[in-house]
């Protein structure tokens, strides 16, 4: 049984994904429900409540935007946790970073419902707003480049369906920044455009899922 050599120790393998992707799911969910906190009738709503009502539309707006951008950023977080063979310490403390922001955007998003058509204070709040999605965005891009800079991905991941999903992450950004731009002329464009990017998000890539229905098609069936 011995051989004379010392018995070499395994590689270590880092962290798994599994705490880490039930703690950020909680995080995102959390975060997408305070979102309808902030959706309340004024006092002495009773008397015109109708109007009262309709007067929530920036609250409106900017709760379907945020709803819109979490469901977006969860969806994109859930796709680089798929295809995850490990984690290690970095990585677990850049997801608690994009967390940190997941959890903070209910303020920009109440801070936008609260002073937008207000002068120049929806210009600062639209900034503001975008600011923060724009460092979400970044974070959850810079999640998935470290991923592959450290070799965390599995190694059966297609190179394929990696580069279409690095494309997928990547163009927001630009778009944020524009916005962000455009957001000091022209605010409730600009919270238009960060519906549009959400929505590009959740909209499914047909490209990255045809590549994986035929990863899945040449996969050997389990008998």
């Amino acid at each position: 049984m011995t051989s004379g050599e010392p018995p070499q120790s395994p590689l270590p393998r880092g962290f798994g994904t599994g705490r880490l992707e039930a703690f950020s799911d909680g995080v995102f969910a959390i975060a997408i429900t305070l979102l309808v906190l902030d959706i309340a009738l004024p006092a002495g709503a009773s008397r015109h409540l109708l109007r009262s009502v309709g007067d929530l539309w920036p609250s409106y707006v900017a709760y379907v935007a945020s709803f819109s951008t979490i469901g977006a950023m969860w969806l994109g977080h859930n796709a680089i946790t798929e295809y995850l063979d490990r984690a290690d310490g970095t990585f677990v403390r850049l997801n608690l970073l994009l967390l940190l922001f997941v959890a903070f955007l209910p303020f920009p998003t109440r801070l936008f419902a609260g002073y937008i058509g207000k002068d120049s204070l929806e210009r600062v709040a639209v900034t503001f707003y975008g600011a923060t999605l724009l460092l979400t965005a970044t974070l959850l891009l810079s999640l998935w480049r470290y991923a592959l800079y450290r070799h965390l991905v599995r190694p059966d991941a297609a190179d394929e369906e990696v580069q279409l999903l690095t494309q997928r992450l990547t163009p927001g950004l630009a778009g944020y920044v524009g916005l962000i731009v455009a957001g000091l002329f022209f605010p409730i464009v600009a919270v238009v455009g960060y519906l549009a990017i959400a929505v590009y998000y959740i909209v499914p890539s047909r490209r990255l899922t045809n590549a994986i229905r035929r990863k899945l098609g040449r996969a050997p069936r389990v008998r």
